[in-house]
């Protein structure tokens, strides 16, 4: 009971009873039992408190449980004796908040189902991945707090993603201390993290990042971009296509007016833009060059 405006109705399949209920989530089977306890016994973590909700689907799914019922109870675990960590539902949770709710039905977690502290928290960022669309900027924060939590194999497993999309979300959060000693002084943060990525072999990576740290910036980049089309090349053939990607392809030439003259009236009888016309000559010279 909410108030004395509001009845939750709570609906349960054929499989389910209301004492006890087994699931297998997170590959172990997890057991629960339905309780009601106070709205405000119940904890959120830091890290789902920072979260942004979206109010208007809030609104929504309060007036779907004021008019339908709880279909499914959030789940919590005990911390103390008047205290309970939210697992899973903080989206109902808050619905149940809007609507004034004092107690609330959950489903609470058995003692031998229960999670240690970092992989409660794990539990509780992952079934908020797999109800929600994440953004970007959602999806890189749980793949830190994952990481931090239960390292990152787990934390790939978890969110279903390969090693090295997690190393994606992480950016920056996940390159090695060694590689993070080279920003800002010697390269930008952008480079040390596009190097780990590319790199995933700390000591090769911290090798490459003495070799490119003396280069300007622009030949850096262009490095790294060579790096990741051929990681497996070595520094100086990567050295060497780099500086040759970073040859100049627009050349700015001074004219006198007599020749301008010239090359705007050969353009015109091509019927060509004096540009094109410029380059059309310069390819023709040097094609000559070349056979001579």
């Amino acid at each position: 009971m909410i108030n004395s405006q509001l009845q939750i109705t709570i609906q349960f399949n054929k499989s389910q009873s209301l004492r006890f209920v087994t699931a297998r989530r997170y590959h172990s089977p997890i057991t629960y039992r339905l309780r009601e306890i106070p709205v405000k016994q119940i904890k959120v973590w830091k890290d789902a408190q920072a979260r942004k909700l979206d109010r208007d689907g809030i609104a929504d799914l309060a007036r779907s449980i004021k008019n339908e019922g709880l279909q499914n109870p959030p789940m919590v675990q005990k911390e103390s004796k008047n205290s309970y960590l939210l697992m899973s539902g903080q989206r109902r949770l808050a619905a149940l908040k809007r609507l004034g709710a004092k107690k609330i039905p959950v489903l609470l977690l058995t003692h031998s189902t229960k999670y240690d502290l970092d992989n409660a928290k794990a539990a509780s960022v992952v079934e908020n991945l797999h109800r929600n669309k994440m953004n970007t900027h959602d999806m890189t924060a749980a793949c830190v707090f994952l990481t931090e939590s239960v390292g990152k194999v787990k934390a790939a497993k978890s969110l279903g993603i390969s090693s090295q999309t997690l190393k994606k979300y992480l950016g920056f959060a996940a390159v090695p201390e060694r590689l993070k000693q080279y920003v800002p002084k010697e390269l930008s943060r952008d480079d040390v993290t596009k190097l780990y990525q590319i790199i995933s072999n700390v000591p090769r990576a911290v090798k490459i990042a003495e070799r490119i740290s003396p280069l300007d910036q622009k030949l850096c980049k262009q490095y790294l971009r060579n790096l990741a089309k051929n990681p497996k090349s070595s520094h100086l053939k990567i050295l060497k296509n780099a500086k040759a990607g970073l040859l100049q392809q627009k050349v700015t030439i001074q004219l006198s007016k007599s020749n301008a003259r010239k090359l705007k009236s050969v353009a015109g009888a091509n019927d060509l833009e004096v540009t094109e016309m410029a380059g059309n000559i310069i390819s023709s010279y040097l094609k000559k060059r070349n056979r001579q």
